[in-house]
């Protein structure tokens, strides 16, 4: 097979396009550059996509022995995900900006054009596994639940999955840094990247003032009673309990947190922790791994990126759906994604529009009679 090997110039991506030619495929590796102004070195674990990842990158394409180039993508990506990530944030949403680079720029652009080039399918070094199951090709959990990134490649499609290659699914990331040493891979002890790659100094809240200006308003507690003020409600997410700046305790002497966020009329909303409970939400943009749901199924739901699915049960309207936890989760957030797992089979995702709480004696208690296994459906 002809694979396009996607080389961000990290250890991960370098052993994958390594197992590639090594099961004697042709390869071809491609680095994106995604920054119109890229920094020439990282700062530590912080950041990718600098002038010293491509040369990485290449370094690890000649010790391969494979051709190599580099893609600018940089517009695609500043529209795409970065315009999308800061949009999100104006409106008081919770963003992950990894999975919509995933959607539209990895499995998007790159597997366009790549398929356009005659290739076969595009390989990562994502920590996740493609198996050959009763809905097709399925996307799976990886063997190292700390390293697995199934949940960031829940927006892929059947049909990308089909072109999607993930060689390092069924190894643990210790094993993957000892094969790079025997290689001979000068990437093999390069630190990962963490956090937001577009924002190479970690300073989030900062990165989105000078996107947006400063946007004065107040918190307030449930009463409407203010307490503070801040100079953006993009400094805020659901469920943050640090960095309030609001002094005064509260009467019951417990912490507070963020309960809302309302961009609109610039309040922030912070309580009582029991008050972050929530056992229902919608979503909508829905992506399905494979064939999509059918009635109401029983699933696990996971909605944060290192987080574990958790039980719930869940239906599919269209292009919507509606996700009920069996026990109440804390820190959901619109605009975070949901995404859906028959075991450790990816069904699905959607990204979160509004999360509550349900009519335990009425709308829950339907999803619960309704309810059939994903396996079973």
């Amino acid at each position: 097979m002809r694979i396009l090997a996607a080389m961000s110039g990290g250890v991960d991506s370098a052993v994958a396009a390594a197992r590639m030619v090594e099961a004697g495929h042709d390869v071809t590796g491609v680095h994106l550059a995604l920054s119109s102004n890229p920094k020439s070195f990282r700062s530590g674990a912080r950041g990718c996509c600098t002038v010293e990842d491509s040369r990485d990158a290449r370094r690890a394409a000649d010790v391969l022995g494979i051709p190599f180039y580099i893609w600018d993508l940089a517009e695609r990506f500043r529209e795409d995900v970065v315009d999308d990530f800061v949009a999100e944030y104006a409106a008081g949403r919770t963003p992950n900006p990894c999975m919509r680079c995933n959607e539209k720029i990895k499995f998007a652009a790159v597997l366009d054009r790549a398929l356009a080039l005659g290739f076969d399918a595009v390989c990562t070094g994502h920590y996740a596994r493609i198996v050959d199951g009763s809905h097709g090709r399925e996307l799976h959990r990886a063997v190292d639940p700390d390293k697995d990134q199934s949940y960031v490649l829940g927006v892929l499609t059947a049909e990308q999955l089909a072109h999607a290659m993930f060689p390092l699914g069924d190894t643990p990331k210790t094993d993957i840094r000892e094969e790079a040493e025997r290689r001979g891979l000068a990437v093999a002890r390069k630190p990962d990247s963490h956090d937001i790659c577009f924002i190479s100094n970690g300073d989030t809240a900062g990165f989105l003032r000078d996107q947006l200006g400063d946007a004065p308003g107040e918190i307030v507690d449930t009463s409407g009673e203010v307490l503070g003020a801040h100079d953006g409600t993009f400094g805020f997410t659901i469920g943050q309990r640090k960095g309030l700046g609001i002094g005064t305790p509260a009467p019951d002497g417990k912490r507070r947190y963020v309960l809302d966020i309302s961009p609109t009329d610039r309040t922030v909303t912070v309580g009582p922790r029991e008050q972050l409970a929530v056992d229902e939400v919608a979503g909508s943009s829905t992506r399905w791994c494979g064939p999509a749901p059918e009635g109401v199924v029983t699933c696990g739901a996971q909605f944060r990126a290192h987080g574990e699915a958790v039980p719930a049960r869940a239906e599919v309207h269209g292009d919507e759906i509606t996700v009920w936890f069996d026990v109440a989760q804390e820190g959901v957030a619109p605009g975070q994604a949901i995404v859906l797992y028959d075991g450790e089979r990816v069904i699905g995702s959607a990204t979160i529009d509004r999360a509550g709480t349900s009519d335990r004696a009425g709308t829950s208690d339907r999803a619960r009679a309704g309810a059939q296994s994903v396996a079973g459906g």
